[in-house]
């Protein structure tokens, strides 16, 4: 089952970016919709007197608190997955440089206080024992409050929202793949792109490929875990860079960080990266080496996808990419010019 959906999302995302998007936008409404309503059930389990509140400070006395909020943490990353890979579609958006940022530090601000008040409300409502033997925590919530909310309905949410974060993700990776194809830094075969629709379609089988083997050989835990990892390896890399390329001066305006931002980040992932197992560290070393043979191997080759001629079926440096602008000012499904910040401008949007 799992093998046919990763299927249906891989043709959604061959499709186009607006009808991927679309479909975003309608899960994340009902997303968000099931998570508001375990706050309003927690809050009414509050208010007639039934609620824990003394558990959100509460800590098992077998557990060291540092190391337990470490382990959260790591939990944690998982939820937040997805804003990251964002920046890969800053080239489809107008006036990228100053919409961008804003964007996405009101996602993280929103998803943040949207997180925070249903872990409060779970923890209040049900005991961690409960919840941590259950395979649906927020339908114990349910459960409790009786109130009459289907479970089924519920249950239909919460599928839903593992669809959303499917799909987010896999836009994002075969958009990130064939990028890098692009610039080079993987072989020019996962550039190409569809005649018509201008979506990558290398990249998108390749990435769907990879996606079902995970999913045929790791339970949905360790494949959250080794996700967390590589992530972590993805957030200290790219701060890192932070760091090394604040220091060219550019003429375009642009968002700044404070320095201390990124080496707190640095400090906090390597942090995080000792919480893993050794099994996990094996998981992600195993997809860290094929990606690092796959670099090479466009390094030796001289495969990369840059300066490709026009009608090869890849997107060269001065060919539109997916979901940019081709002739005539509009894009494969029909929409209007988008490419304000393109991928030979990353300096300038660090």
């Amino acid at each position: 089952m799992a093998l046919v959906f990763l299927v249906a999302v891989a043709l959604l995302n061959a499709r186009g970016i607006r009808e991927s998007l679309g479909a975003n936008v309608v899960m994340t409404v009902i997303e968000v919709s099931g998570l508001v309503l375990v706050v309003v059930l927690a809050g009414l389990v509050l208010g007639r007197g039934d609620g824990e509140p003394h558990r959100v400070i509460e800590f098992d006395e077998s557990a060291t608190p540092a190391f337990a909020v470490l382990a959260a943490a790591v939990l944690a990353y998982y939820s937040f997955m997805g804003f990251e890979t964002s920046a890969n579609m800053a080239e489809e958006m107008r006036d990228a440089r100053r919409v961008y940022p804003k964007a996405l530090f009101g996602a993280l601000l929103t998803a943040g206080v949207v997180y925070m008040l249903v872990g409060l409300g779970v923890s209040i409502v049900a005991p961690p024992e409960q919840l941590a033997s259950s395979s649906g925590p927020l339908l114990e919530v349910v459960s409790i409050a009786d109130v009459g909310v289907p479970e089924r309905l519920f249950s239909l949410i919460a599928l839903i929202a593992v669809a959303n974060g499917a799909l987010l993700t896999m836009i994002m990776a075969s958009r990130l793949t064939f990028g890098m194809a692009r610039d080079g830094l993987l072989p020019s075969m996962l550039a190409r792109v569809l005649p018509g629709r201008r979506t990558p379609w290398a990249a998108i089988v390749a990435t769907t490929a990879i996606a079902m083997i995970l999913a045929a050989t790791g339970s949905v835990a360790e494949l959250a875990e080794t996700v967390v990892l590589l992530l972590l390896f993805v957030f200290l890399s790219t701060n890192v860079a932070v760091l090394v390329l604040r220091r060219d001066v550019v003429d375009a305006d642009h968002f700044r960080v404070w320095t201390i931002v990124p080496v707190l980040a640095v400090g906090t992932c390597i942090l995080l990266m000792t919480q893993q197992s050794a099994a996990t560290w094996l998981r992600a070393g195993v997809l860290i080496a094929v990606g690092l043979v796959l670099f090479v191997l466009a390094r030796v080759t001289g495969s990369g996808g840059r300066g490709r001629a026009p009608g090869s079926g890849e997107a060269g440096a001065g060919e539109a990419g997916p979901g940019e602008t081709g002739p005539g000012g509009t894009d494969a499904d029909g929409t209007s010019d988008s490419a304000s910040a393109t991928a030979s401008q990353p300096t300038q949007d660090r």
